[in-house]
């Protein structure tokens, strides 16, 4: 990706959390600023995304869950113009249970996937990760 639009939104999830930012970045730079952190909540009232297989563990479900949570929750803000452009980024399973779930609304703002697992490494390396060479 060589341009990042002002305020664009960008996910950097795993199957346990994710760090939400938005871009600061002035014409097409980018320049990320954290504003939000997810963590799976409601175990209670949420399930895993679609079924699962028998012999599943439970932090496979509990991952699968939050791609379902995360899902939802990137839907709504999509349904409510939240953001106007969107890059996940995400180990290639989370990446892999997140995407069928997407609204079609969601969908036309993504325009990035990055299938890596950057929840904790620094800044600078997301930053990089997103702007690419």
């Amino acid at each position: 990706m060589t341009s990042l639009p002002l305020d664009a939104l960008v996910v950097v999830a795993d199957g346990e959390g994710a760090r939400v930012f938005r871009n600061r970045g002035e014409q097409g730079a980018v320049s990320l600023h954290q504003y939000d952190l997810l963590e799976l909540m409601n175990m209670n009232d949420d399930g895993p995304a679609r079924s699962m297989p028998g012999e599943s563990t439970s932090r496979q479900l509990d991952e699968a869950t939050f791609a379902k949570q995360l899902a939802k929750s990137l839907n709504e803000a999509a349904l409510k113009q939240q953001y106007e452009h969107l890059v996940l980024v995400a180990d290639p399973t989370t990446l892999g249970r997140v995407r069928p779930l997407l609204h079609k609304e969601a969908t036309q703002r993504l325009l990035a996937e990055v299938g890596k697992d950057l929840t904790n490494v620094p800044l600078e390396n997301i930053e990089r990760a997103i702007a690419g060479p």
